[in-house]
């Protein structure tokens, strides 16, 4: 296993002094919110992406991939009987799965809570199809240019659709294309009937990326979600793809949530026998 983490929590930095600081943290990785890049991301080109992915790999870094994809342009959504809004959602992510690819990215993560929520009135299998619509035709882009599409489980207080692993899972079969898995966040799980190391091992074929976080929407070891049995129950699932710290509170400065977290990271998989220490 591997640890990244996502840009944003660098508030306005420049990405070369980002990387610089971020590979000299004990990073290997670099996870990008497409909002971060340019404020309207249907005007940022796969040259420019390519550049990105050069500056990243300057510093010694990976490209993970993307996430946070929806927060703009305002207006996308999945699920909306609005038959223009979805084929326009549709072509904004395959955009982001060439941009992705570009970079050198190979995960994207679907979270955008407000983007997939069940409008009023709908009803959930309407809904449920709809989104099967849109994500199958991304999943056809992004298979052959080797990015994957990973689904992300949120909160009921975030949205009312895919809430649990579980859900998540049955929406990922209906989508029936291997460019479409499973994205787990610590944050999310915590809201789970089941304990975390369950979820985790109860989808572990499904599962393609993974963010570490807490439900204090701060970093690991921030709060009180102990790590070790996650851990655990990630070395014993047989994931071997990337931890990404996810913050929401980027509280008190970058500098600290991102040495404090790795700093965290690397002693409790280590004391989990999931990483080695070097």
């Amino acid at each position: 296993m591997k640890f990244a983490i996502c840009n944003e929590t660098y508030q306005n930095w420049e990405l070369p002094r980002l990387c610089e600081h971020v590979a000299g943290c004990g990073y290997h990785g670099l996870e990008l919110a497409p909002f971060t890049l340019k404020d309207d991301p249907r005007e940022l080109t796969e040259e420019e992406a390519e550049a990105i992915g050069e500056t990243v790999r300057a510093a010694g870094l990976e490209v993970v991939g993307l996430h946070w994809l929806l927060v703009k342009p305002a207006g996308m959504h999945i699920t909306t009987p609005d038959d223009a809004v979805r084929r326009d959602t549709a072509a904004f992510a395959r955009h982001l799965v060439r941009l992705c690819a570009a970079m050198g990215g190979t995960i994207m993560v679907w979270g955008s809570p407000k983007q997939r929520t069940l409008p009023e009135g709908v009803k959930y299998q309407d809904g449920f199809n709809r989104a099967v619509e849109v994500l199958r035709s991304v999943a056809e882009t992004a298979g052959p240019l080797g990015v994957t599409i990973a689904m992300e489980p949120l909160t009921p207080k975030e949205t009312n659709f895919l809430t649990t692993a579980a859900e998540t899972v049955n929406l990922i079969h209906a989508v029936d294309h291997p460019a479409c898995r499973l994205h787990l966040d610590v944050k999310a799980m915590s809201s789970e009937a089941a304990t975390i190391p369950q979820v985790i091992a109860a989808n572990k074929k499904y599962t393609a990326h993974f963010h570490a976080n807490d439900p204090n929407m701060r970093g690991p070891g921030f709060g009180e979600v102990e790590f070790v049995p996650i851990a655990k129950a990630l070395k014993a699932s047989g994931y071997d793809g990337y931890v990404s710290v996810e913050v929401f509170d980027y509280t008190p400065d970058p500098q600290t949530i991102a040495s404090k977290s790795i700093e965290y990271l690397k002693k409790t998989f280590a004391e989990a026998g999931a990483v080695t220490l070097t």
